[in-house]
């Protein structure tokens, strides 16, 4: 378990950051904004589950809020080091399982959907939009230095699961708020 007891250290003040291995790298490295898009989709995640009345798909984001804290050690960990907390396959799995679940109930998409409808469907699409942004990040990095595919795959998951989640709220709520091309043209 992680025990901290001073939140300030004045080690970074430079503009440099720690990794677990030891190693300092600099803040606006590719790893570091990785990991600091990780950390605001939590954050996103954390503002959706606040709006939501759905107890049993809250619980399901929190599983995920604890994932992304297993994902940030992951990125926090360069390749190589020998016991890194890494995300898995079982991870990705247990995603996939949940979107199919949510999605099964859903009538098909007859157009995209707008991000809004209730405050829980704006956030949950909030989450999903921040969560991309992660997503790229993280390839980023991986266009840079080895990094365990699995996270990768995780947070394109995850993406999918927050907008499967969005519009299993949105369903509950009198259905998605429908993109209608063209309709406020004028005229």
């Amino acid at each position: 378990m992680v025990r901290l007891n001073k939140i300030y250290t004045r080690t970074g003040d430079g503009g440099d950051t720690g990794l677990v291995d030891g190693s300092r790298i600099s803040k606006a490295s590719h790893r570091m904004t990785a990991i600091g898009e990780v950390d605001e989709a939590n954050c996103a995640i954390g503002m959706a589950i606040a709006s939501l009345e759905d107890a049993e798909l809250a619980g399901r984001l929190r599983r995920i809020q604890n994932d992304l804290f297993d994902l940030g050690a992951d990125i926090a960990t360069p390749d190589g080091v020998d016991g890194a907390l890494r995300i898995v396959e079982a991870q990705v799995e247990r995603l996939e399982l949940e979107i199919d679940s949510m999605n099964a109930g859903l009538e098909p998409l007859q157009s995209f959907i707008l991000p809004g409808g209730s405050t829980a469907v704006a956030a949950l699409h909030l989450a999903r939009a921040v969560t991309r942004r992660a997503e790229r990040a993280a390839v980023s990095l991986a266009e840079q230095e080895r990094v365990n595919p699995q996270l990768l795959a995780y947070l394109n998951r995850l993406s999918d699961h927050l907008f499967v989640a969005a519009r299993h709220v949105a369903a509950g709520e009198g259905g998605d708020v429908l993109w209608r091309p063209g309709a406020s043209r004028g005229g």
